[in-house]
């Protein structure tokens, strides 16, 4: 089956934006969330707007006959033996990280004229250490997500014409078994379990083990498959260490929280930490986390979906991120406040995420963290009631939770 691919065009107004610009340009994101389609649109948009195929130089380090490249003189004399100095010239490395010492080739790539220089990779650590030091100032990076659910939507509707005799609630029940793009067109729940499993070694093997040099397989898998039982409840690396020891598992404090950065590295999990609401200050105590994938919990948990509140807020999560916010967990005297979203100026959204709250005393429950605050910033419950979604409780909007994944990203 082929890939069915979608004009992700939020994704591609960042390459277009930057086009041209002297800034390395870098797409970050976990393995198959459609970094490499997006390049190849982008080249056709490059074509498109005169750009000869021959200054179009793309190499993606995944394909065998690039291997011999991943020695970096290699890649570099390749490179510069490929471009016309009297033209501008597009260079697009697929998966960098493939490549032993890259950051020198970025580095030489960079600094010529006639070259606009693209990247990409597939782990939070390519873009550490040396080569952060080394190109401070001289990246811009977008992170890519899987699918949002807007363009899942989007892609179904120019694509599979029978789902427009499903309502939002059907959709979004599909859209949760998997949103990388690569699912769009299968046609059973098997397919997609099977590619889940599959891109989920791939990240394990390729991009966590090898990272983290560890022997212990099943301690690593334990403590992922635990961060994804426990998606949307705080806890602390101190209580998972106990949770191990105390069912008989030998683990440290350290390999816990070394296999939890090595699991957030990989950009297979997020966290989000606590915020206190007022004072605007960052606690320590514990963490929240979240896949980028729900549907990766068929593969990882025996009931993945016993649990479709934490679903919900696990997919708020993630639009929320994709529209750019920094997200904190709020904390209010003793309530907790799911999400605090803090955009590129400092301006705050508070989100509360429920699966319904018809019933009063539920209802009272989700509103009260957000009655504590006391500033005049938006505040938001979502909810996938299928009545009385739209309310305003003193300030506080009642939504659904569906309207608003759907709305224009603004």
């Amino acid at each position: 089956m082929r890939s069915a691919n979608i004009r992700r065009d939020g994704y591609l107004k960042f390459l277009n934006t930057w086009q041209d610009r002297d800034v390395i340009k870098v797409l970050s994101g976990v393995r198959r969330s459609g970094k490499s389609t997006l390049l190849a649109m982008f080249q056709q948009d490059l074509k498109a707007q005169g750009v000869q195929a021959e200054n179009i130089i793309a190499i993606n380090f995944e394909f065998m006959e690039f291997e011999e490249l991943t020695d970096y003189r290699k890649l570099h004399d390749y490179v510069l033996s490929k471009v016309d100095k009297s033209k501008k010239n597009y260079v697009f490395l697929d998966e960098i990280q493939h490549v032993t010492n890259f950051e020198k080739v970025v580095d030489s790539l960079y600094v010529r004229d006639y070259i606009d220089l693209y990247i990409t990779g597939s782990n939070a650590f390519f873009l550490s250490g040396e080569l952060a030091t080394l190109l401070t100032g001289r990246y811009i990076e977008q992170h890519v997500l899987p699918l949002s659910f807007q363009e899942f939507k989007q892609w179904h509707i120019e694509n599979n014409p029978i789902i427009q005799q499903l309502s939002n609630r059907d959709l979004y029940a599909m859209y949760t078994r998997s949103s990388f793009p690569y699912t769009l067109a299968m046609t059973s729940q098997q397919e997609t379990y099977d590619y889940l499993q599959a891109v989920y070694a791939s990240v394990m093997f390729k991009d966590v083990i090898p990272r983290l040099n560890t022997a212990d397989i099943n301690s690593l898998e334990r403590v992922a498959r635990y961060l994804a039982s426990v998606t949307g409840s705080p806890i602390s690396i101190n209580k998972i260490k106990n949770t191990f020891v105390s069912s008989g598992v030998k683990i440290s404090f350290e390999t816990v929280k070394r296999y939890i950065q090595g699991l957030q590295d990989s950009l297979l999990f997020y966290s989000a930490a606590q915020f206190k609401v007022r004072g605007r200050e960052l606690l320590q105590s514990s963490e929240k986390y979240y896949l980028v994938d729900v549907g990766l919990r068929r593969i990882m948990l025996p009931d993945a979906n016993a649990d479709q509140g934490h679903i919900l807020e696990n997919v708020i999560y993630l639009e929320l991120v994709r529209r750019g916010y920094t997200v904190y967990v709020g904390r209010v005297d003793e309530y907790e406040i799911d999400f605090v979203a803090v955009d590129t100026l400092q301006n705050l959204t508070y989100y509360q995420v429920a699966l319904e709250t018809l019933n009063e005393e539920t209802l009272s429950r989700e509103l009260r963290p957000l009655q504590k605050i006391s500033d005049s910033y938006p505040k938001y419950l979502l909810t996938l009631d299928t009545i009385g979604t739209e309310a305003n409780y003193n300030g506080i909007v009642k939504m659904s939770a569906l309207d608003w994944l759907l709305s224009e990203n603004k």
